[in-house]
């Protein structure tokens, strides 16, 4: 099965070279190296769905070059504004032009995406609270009063689908198009382990028991910035409580459902979009079947 989306970019993320103010220098200096082009936070596409690279000439005073890697030996960069205010939330447009995309292009835009926003959100130093300044070709940020070193972080998500007696559980959020559910999905918590999550948040959500939790796949989320660990478990059984203020509802569904509903057939919800790994799990379950 193909990996979810956001997965299987080409780019050589070049840690080696993080470091190295010289190769930094010639990367920048190659006629070939090209800077990703973004409205915000959002890709610009040109009609094919492709990403969008101007060359380096096209950064402002303001900007902070971030090496991407090197895509079949062409560097890539993108760009953090210093004095540009950080962005909250997705814009109305994303998720459309997400589904738009070639994968590999979108797992591209993903890491640049997190990173520059995080470098947009991280601007002073949580130890002290000074302004801090990128290193590391824009993998780090340094605090020049007290010396702390900050890195881009990751935050661990949990989706699953619980099954029980041949059926998958699956939720619906507040103000999610019409009839769209998804598997269910919640933060790891500190001093947790990824079984323990995907057990506490499925009780948490539905009222439902789980054990036997099987990883499945994982895919980057870069909204802004998550892991998202998909797994199946199995259900102590199909009594569902819904934590009404995180969830609209929760049902069971079945294979010939779920199948019909991938299929875009008649089906009693309608399934995630592609780009979302929580299809990756449907799928990944009617195979088991």
């Amino acid at each position: 099965m193909k990996g979810p989306w956001f997965t299987g970019a080409t780019i050589d993320r070049a840690d080696n070279v993080r470091a190295d103010d010289a190769a930094i220098a010639a990367a920048r200096a190659d006629p070939a190296a090209r800077l990703l082009r973004l409205a915000g936070l959002d890709p610009l596409l040109d009609d094919a769905g492709l990403l969008v690279w101007d060359t380096l000439d096209a950064a402002g005073p303001d900007d902070d070059l971030v090496f991407l890697g090197f895509d079949s030996g062409c560097p890539r960069f993108a760009v953090a504004n210093r004095t540009a205010p950080a962005v909250t939330g997705r814009s109305l447009e994303i998720m459309g032009l997400v589904a738009r995309m070639q994968a590999e292009e979108a797992a591209l835009y993903a890491g640049a995406r997190s990173l520059i926003d995080w470098h947009m959100r991280h601007r002073f130093c949580a130890n002290c609270g000074h302004a801090t300044a990128p290193f590391k070709a824009g993998w780090a940020r340094r605090c020049p009063n007290c010396g702390a070193e900050h890195f881009p972080r990751t935050d661990p998500v949990v989706i699953m689908l619980a099954e029980y007696e041949g059926r998958a559980l699956v939720g619906r959020g507040r103000g999610w198009p019409e009839r769209r559910y998804s598997a269910l999905a919640g933060f790891v918590e500190p001093g947790e382990s990824i079984e323990e999550a995907v057990a506490r948040e499925t009780f948490e959500e539905a009222g439902v028991r789980v054990r036997d939790v099987r990883y499945v796949a994982s895919q980057p989320w870069p909204f802004p910035s998550s892991l998202m660990i998909g797994c199946t478990s199995t259900a102590d059984g199909d009594a569902i409580t819904v934590d009404t203020s995180e969830l609209e509802d929760v049902i069971w569904v079945t294979r010939d459902e779920v199948r019909a509903s991938l299929a875009g057939e008649p089906a009693p919800f309608l399934a995630p979009p592609r780009f979302a790994i929580a299809r990756t799990l449907l799928k990944a379950w009617l195979a088991e079947g």
